[in-house]
């Protein structure tokens, strides 16, 4: 096996489709962000002071489903789409 072959066996990709399928499309995780990356997930957003700590909820895929200022209101939020939050590492 070359080198791009074995890492391929590895380390497998997966589309983006793929990932939104997973659980049936119920599946979501959740991410801390720095109030400067929300432009980035969220251009509509209004603008919010630097330096804060926030919670992203995500879709499998990665697409930022709501932005929040506490973990338990994006888990809550999870729930209350019937989505399975997930840990990610």
């Amino acid at each position: 096996m070359n080198k791009t072959a074995n890492d391929q066996a590895i380390h497998p990709t997966i589309t983006a489709e793929a990932l939104a399928q997973l659980g049936d499309g119920r599946i979501a995780y959740v991410k801390s962000i720095r109030s400067e990356d929300v432009p980035t997930l969220f251009p509509q957003a209004p603008q919010i002071a630097p330096g804060m700590k926030l919670f992203v909820l995500h879709a499998a895929d990665g697409t930022p489903i709501m932005l929040t200022d506490t973990r338990e209101a994006a888990l809550a939020n999870a729930w209350s789409q019937e989505l399975e939050p997930v840990s990610v590492h």
